[in-house]
């Protein structure tokens, strides 16, 4: 039964990863852009977020910002499933090795800490076409496997240093973006659930994911801009190979940023980021405590289904 929990838990969790990614993919691309461009503040070609989207409907392209949203689907759906299932999968397995009723805070950190490195290792192929595509001009996007496919296959992991610090380094702040989100949540819905209450409501799921996810945001958010940068698409005007190959390691990006836009530049977009993942880390925790219980009962049934059918074969 405790397989089957975890399998419910990361069933409710892609599915509610689907439907926000979805929501606010436009909203992504245009944060996405904005971050990845790096210039001085007078060749600016986004001066704001907004820059991005006006761009998109004056050249008859709005629907180019949707280029990457089936990349950028299934890898939150994979992402998050992966995710759900291996902090459900390991808190259970921790509760059973140590005795215990309760997860601490450190050891719940560590879990997610372990849940959140498979998934960064298991989707950064995905996560990394994904940025890309929505990096190109607009209009010209390529598919996932040319995407993928444009250099050799150790492109397909540009970021996967950042991606691990920010998901499975329990030294870092307990705010690391992949996921205090989760910690937080389960520890404040665990004080907030009263009586017979079975599960939070919708507004309040939604403030509570709001609340954790801003400030793992504010306090990752340099790593989160170079690793856009990292993981972007080349600009139309190509460079030389060997120039391109060093600004797409951290040290480069880091240097062009510090040179081109100063201190501040490791924070451009930091509003565009805290709107998008703020929204989206608090519609997926909606959505998903309203379909957990659905979920559960749905591969309830088929279980069943499953188990009386390999019953009928045995007796047959």
């Amino acid at each position: 039964m405790g397989d089957f929990e975890s399998l419910s838990e990361a069933t409710s969790g892609a599915i509610g990863s689907l439907l926000s990614t979805t929501i606010l993919y436009p909203l992504d691309t245009c944060k996405t852009k904005y971050q990845a461009e790096v210039r001085a503040h007078g060749q600016r070609r986004y001066r704001h977020l907004s820059d991005v989207l006006w761009e998109a409907i004056s050249n008859g392209q709005f629907l180019s910002l949707y280029q990457g949203l089936g990349t950028k689907n299934l890898q939150s759906f994979i992402s998050q499933f992966v995710y759900f299932y291996g902090y459900s999968y390991f808190k259970r397995l921790y509760l059973e090795k140590s005795g215990s009723k309760k997860i601490g805070t450190k050891a719940n950190l560590l879990v997610a800490a372990a849940a959140g490195a498979c998934t960064a290792i298991a989707t950064q192929p995905l996560d990394t076409a994904s940025s890309r595509m929505q990096t190109s001009a607009f209009g010209k996007s390529k598919g996932l496997w040319d995407t993928l496919t444009e250099g050799d296959w150790s492109n397909a992991f540009d970021g996967l240093g950042i991606s691990l610090l920010l998901t499975s380094n329990p030294a870092i702040q307990v705010g690391v973006t992949g996921f205090i989100k989760y910690t937080v949540f389960d520890q404040l819905k665990l004080k907030l659930l009263k009586g017979n209450q079975a599960s939070l409501s919708a507004f309040t799921a939604f403030l509570l994911g709001a609340l954790s996810k801003s400030i793992a945001t504010c306090l990752t958010y340099p790593a989160i801009r170079c690793k856009v940068m990292i993981q972007s698409a080349d600009d139309a005007e190509k460079k030389k190979k060997a120039k391109r190959k060093a600004s797409k390691t951290l040290s480069g990006v880091v240097f062009a940023i510090w040179r081109k836009e100063g201190v501040t530049g490791f924070f451009k977009g930091l509003h565009a980021q805290i709107l998008k993942t703020v929204l989206s880390s608090a519609l997926l925790l909606m959505i998903k405590e309203k379909i957990a219980a659905t979920t559960w009962v749905v591969l309830l049934a088929i279980r069943r289904s499953l188990l009386a059918q390999n019953g009928r074969l045995k007796s047959a």
